[in-house]
């Protein structure tokens, strides 16, 4: 067991992970901490699939390990998308993700799969979305003073995201993020449509209803599955559920 237990967490739910996966799959790899786990056990195992990254960062490592990539014009649709959260709600398995910066380019490859796997750490775990983390939303610099308002008027306090050095953080798409508490207070299904109704809003951090299955890694090196409740009608995940763009 790793000396870190995030850590130890993450590699659990990463192998569980990739157990999911076989030979041949068209695969969407996400992006942030956990995702490093999951392309480090593809390449350990030797796996032949074909992923398709949802960041720039997540392509030059995949590429430095030897992993087959495409892209959704090249390989539209995938068997199966694996992506980190940033908030897991238990229950619904509805997430906060974006905090690593890919949140659009995250939905998209998640909406083109037929299924969507989240694998996690267990402090990821929350009864409620926004208890930990802030909710990303990702802007157009064009006016973005404007859009903050705009989000502000909801009910949000929204925070510009800025890099080490002090500049404004960029995405791989070239525009903002605003990060944005007081989610807890609110109800995400009501809040999501209203936000995307923003000019200048070009997507958020909330996936809802999209997630299959959560697997959860635990700082002892082991992990548990969770399934979301309640849920009836149609496949899980990618093209047959989601929020915006669906």
């Amino acid at each position: 067991m790793s000396a870190d237990p995030a850590a130890s967490g993450k590699h659990a739910a990463a192998r569980a992970a990739v157990d999911l996966l076989s030979a041949g799959m068209r695969v969407g790899l996400g992006t942030g901490s956990t995702m490093e786990f999951v392309l480090d056990e593809i390449a350990v195992r030797n796996l032949k699939i074909i992923g398709v990254p949802t960041s720039q960062h997540t392509a030059e490592r995949a590429r430095v390990l030897g992993i087959t990539l495409s892209d959704l014009g090249a390989t539209p649709e995938l068997d199966i998308a694996v992506d980190g959260a940033d908030e897991v709600e238990t229950g619904t398995l509805d997430l906060i993700k974006g905090l690593g910066g890919a949140l659009l380019r995250e939905k998209i490859v998640a909406q083109a799969a037929r299924r969507f796997v989240v694998v996690a750490d267990q402090s990821k775990i929350v009864e409620r979305l926004g208890i930990k983390a802030p909710l990303p939303i990702e802007v157009t610099p064009f006016g973005h003073d404007a859009t903050k308002r705009q989000i502000a008027a909801i009910g949000f306090e929204p925070w510009l995201r800025h890099k080490p050095d002090g500049t404004p953080y960029r995405t791989d798409n070239g525009n903002l993020i605003y990060d944005c508490r007081g989610l807890d207070r609110l109800d995400p299904p009501a809040i999501e449509p209203r936000l995307l109704q923003i000019a200048g809003v070009v997507e958020t951090g909330l996936f809802l209803r999209v997630a299959e299955r959560a697997i959860i890694g635990f700082p002892q090196g082991g992990s548990a599955e969770l399934r979301p409740e309640g849920r009836h009608g149609g496949q899980p995940g990618g093209r047959h559920g989601g929020t915006r763009g669906t």
